[in-house]
C-alpha cells in the first residue's frame, strides 16, 4: 500500500530548530556525569554530594514542567520559548560564576525550571506541527538533540572540565544557549493559540486516566534505572574498571553515539509498534545493567556496555513520549509537561538511589544493580498497561473520550490515536 501524503510529508524546519535547542538543554542536564570529581574537589564536597546537583536539576524539571505548563497555558508559545531559553542561558552563566556549592545548586534548579518549561511547550509545538502518524518521529527529532548532546556535548564538557576546569563547560553551554536563542527567534513561527482557549480544569482531566499514571510510572522507572548507573559512570570507569580519566569523555561519547542510533531507530519504529519498542528496549536495558554490575572491573565490558546502554535507553525514549501524548490527547501542553516531569522524576530518583547505595559502601558497581531493579519494575508496569489496553482500556479512558468529544464539537473526526493500537 502506498504511503499516505501525511506519511511522506517532510518534517518542518521548526522541529529541527527545537532539536537544536534541546542539544543545549541536554548538554547542561547530563554533562555533570563527567564533571562530578572536579566539582567535588573544587567545592569541598563528596562525590555523592556533587551527584545531588544532578538530582537538583531533575527536581527542578519535575516541579517546573507542570507548573510552567499551567502558567504559560494561554501565552503565545513562541514568546514563551524565547523567554525560557533566555533564562536557561543566564542560569548557565550563574553556574559558571558560582563561588559556593549552595549557589551552584540554586543555579541548577533555576536552569532546570527553564529547561522543563521549554521541553513542555516545545514538545506541544512539535506535536502540533505534524500529522498524528508522525508524532514519534517529531519527538525523535527533539530527543535527537538530547542524543547529540550525549555524543558531543557531554564528552566535550568532560574534556573541558579535564583541561580548562569544570566552569568552562558551563560557559560553553551558555554560548550554545545563545545560538539556540537566535534559532528560536528567527525560525520558530508564531503558533496561534486554539480558537477555544485552553482550560486548566479540562486539561487536568487527563489525570483521571489510569493509563496516564501508568505512562508516568513506566517513564520514571525506565529513565531512573539507566541514570542510576549513568550518573556515576565516570567514577565507575576510573575507580572500578581502572581506566585513566582521559578515557571518560570518549566513553561518554560512546554512550551518546548509542543514544543517537537508538533514537533514530526507535523513532521510526515506535509509531507502528509502540509496545513492542517499550518491551524490547526496557528488557535490553535491564540485561545491560545487570551485565555492567557483573563485569564492572572489565575495561572491555564497560566500554561496550556503555554504548549498548545508551542504545537501549534512547531506543525507548520516542515511544515513551508518544505514549503519553496518545493517552493524554485531551491536553497536549500538560502531556508534554507530564512526560518531561516523568523523565526527570526518574533522573531524580535514579541518581539519589545510586548515591544512597554508594554511601552504604556497596561500591560504584552497585548502582547498576539498583538501576536494573528499577527497569525491571518498569517492565512490569508496561505489562499492566498492555493488559489494560487489550482489555479495552476500561477504568481509565476519560481523557481520551474528552479528546474525541472535543473533536466532534469542532466538526472534525476524532484523531486516530485517541485509542492507540498496541503495536505489539
Amino acid at each position: 500500500m502506498p504511503d499516505s501524503p501525511s506519511r511522506r510529508a517532510p518534517m518542518p524546519l521548526a522541529v529541527y530548530i527545537l532539536g537544536l535547542s534541546v542539544f543545549a538543554l541536554g548538554t547542561s542536564e547530563f554533562m555533570l556525569s563527567g564533571l562530578l570529581p572536579p566539582i567535588a574537589d573544587d567545592m569541598n564536597v563528596s562525590i555523592p554530594q556533587a551527584g545531588l546537583l544532578i538530582s537538583a536539576f531533575a527536581i527542578g524539571m519535575v516541579v517546573g514542567a507542570p507548573l510552567l505548563a499551567v502558567a504559560t497555558l494561554r501565552l503565545p508559545r513562541r514568546t514563551t520559548l524565547i523567554a525560557l531559553i533566555s533564562v536557561f542561558g543566564l542560569g548557565q552563566i550563574a553556574g559558571a560564576l558560582a563561588p559556593t556549592y549552595e549557589i551552584l545548586f540554586a543555579s541548577r534548579v533555576v536552569s532546570a525550571l527553564a529547561c522543563a518549561g521549554f521541553w513542555a511547550v516545545g514538545a506541544a509545538v512539535a506535536i502540533a506541527m505534524v500529522p498524528v502518524n508522525q508524532r514519534a518521529r517529531a519527538m525523535a527529532v527533539m530527543i535527537g538533540g538530547l542524543s547529540v548532546a550525549n555524543v558531543l556535548g557531554v564528552p566535550l564538557g568532560a574534556f573541558l572540565g579535564e583541561h580548562l576546569g569544570w566552569r568552562s563547560a558551563f560557559w560553553a553551554v551558555g554560548a550554545a544557549s545563545a545560538v539556540a536563542l537566535v534559532g528560536v527567534v528567527t525560525r520558530i513561527p508564531r503558533i496561534p493559540l486554539p480558537e477555544k482557549k485552553p482550560e486548566l480544569k479540562r486539561e487536568l482531566t487527563i489525570y483521571r486516566d489510569r493509563q496516564v499514571w501508568l505512562a508516568i510510572v513506566i517513564t520514571a522507572l525506565a529513565a531512573g534505572g539507566v541514570f542510576c548507573a549513568f550518573s556515576y559512570l565516570a567514577p565507575l570507569l576510573t575507580d572500578v574498571a581502572g581506566l585513566d580519566s582521559g578515557w571518560v569523555p570518549w566513553i561518554l561519547g560512546l554512550f551518546g553515539a548509542g543514544a543517537l542510533i537508538g533514537t533514530m531507530i526507535g523513532g521510526r519504529v515506535a509509531d507502528a509498534h509502540l509496545f513492542g519498542v517499550l518491551l524490547s528496549g526496557i528488557t535490553a536495558s535491564t540485561v545491560f545493567l545487570v551485565a555492567l554490575a557483573l563485569f564492572a572491573s572489565s575495561q572491555v565490558a564497560v566500554i561496550a556496555l556503555s554504548f549498548l546502554l545508551g542504545l537501549s535507553a534512547f531506543f525507548t525514549a520516542p515511544a515513551l513520549n508518544a505514549r503519553m501524548f496518545n493517552v493524554a490527547g485531551a491536553a497536549p501542553t500538560l502531556a508534554g509537561a507530564t512526560t518531561t516531569a516523568a523523565f526527570n522524576l526518574g533522573n531524580t530518583s535514579g541518581p539519589w538511589l545510586g548515591g544512597t547505595v554508594i554511601d552504604l559502601d556497596f561500591g560504584f558497581a552497585s548502582t547498576a544493580w539498583a538501576g536494573a531493579a528499577m527497569t525491571a519494575l518498569a517492565l512490569a508496569a508496561v505489562g499492566v498497561a498492555l493488559r489494560l489496553q487489550r482489555g479495552g482500556g476500561t477504568g481509565g479512558s476519560r481523557s481520551r473520550l474528552i479528546a474525541k468529544s472535543a473533536a466532534a464539537r469542532a466538526g472534525r473526526p476524532a484523531r486516530a490515536d485517541s485509542v492507540p493500537s498496541t503495536g505489539a
